[in-house]
């Protein structure tokens, strides 16, 4: 059973920087697309930022385009999201994610394809 495991998060004022963790335990194995997914209060989950299998490509949504970057370790276990120049608009609970289907996959923009996720950490960027 893979379990992704979530650290960090937190509130912050507009302007400033916080970094996600994502670490993975279990049956793991390595060469799986994984992805960054938030939820603001009242809306649906959206895409923020994915990262293909090889690690070689990655993915962002407009909105964070330019400010966020995901990457994940050399071992393929742990997934970093850094997040700069945060938002009001970024408010809201963050998951990481990955899924059984995408073993040497390229990057997945939909939550349908993920089946596992982590926890969820509260990001709330506010004055």
């Amino acid at each position: 059973q893979v379990q992704l495991r979530q650290s960090g998060g937190g509130l912050v004022q507009p302007g400033e920087s916080l970094t996600l963790a994502c670490t993975a335990s279990g049956n793991w194995i390595t060469n799986y697309a994984r992805g960054w997914f938030r939820q603001a209060p009242g809306k649906e989950r959206e895409f923020v930022a994915g990262i293909n299998w090889s690690s070689s490509n990655s993915r962002y949504s407009d909105s964070v385009k330019g400010r966020f970057t995901i990457s994940r370790d050399n071992a393929g276990i742990t997934m970093h999201l850094q997040m700069k120049d945060l938002k009001p608009e970024d408010t809201g609970v963050y998951y990481c994610a990955s899924g059984s289907g995408l073993y040497l996959a390229d990057i997945a923009t939909s939550s349908r394809d993920y089946n596992y996720w982590g926890q969820g950490t509260q990001v709330t960027v506010s004055s």
